[in-house]
């Protein structure tokens, strides 16, 4: 299972994931990081963005953290 690690920027203008290399993401969510609806939020668009169900997908370090690494 690939892993990749996710510096996310809750509360922006847009929802957006930028690649800087294989593996490492920016993504930009509306969400604000507030009882976990940041964490469903990036579940959800990266979910949207590689195809792969939000099951597969598994926040394995940094749940409370703007970086984190992230399982499909």
């Amino acid at each position: 299972m690939p892993v990749h690690q996710v510096t996310v920027k809750p509360g922006s203008s847009q929802e957006k994931i930028i690649e800087l290399a294989p593996g490492e993401l920016v993504v930009y969510l509306r969400a604000k990081p507030h009882d976990g609806e940041a964490n469903e939020a990036l579940v959800k668009l990266l979910s949207k963005h590689f195809g792969v169900p939000k099951t597969t997908i598994r926040i394995i370090h940094g749940g409370k953290s703007r970086v984190k690494t992230i399982e499909f």
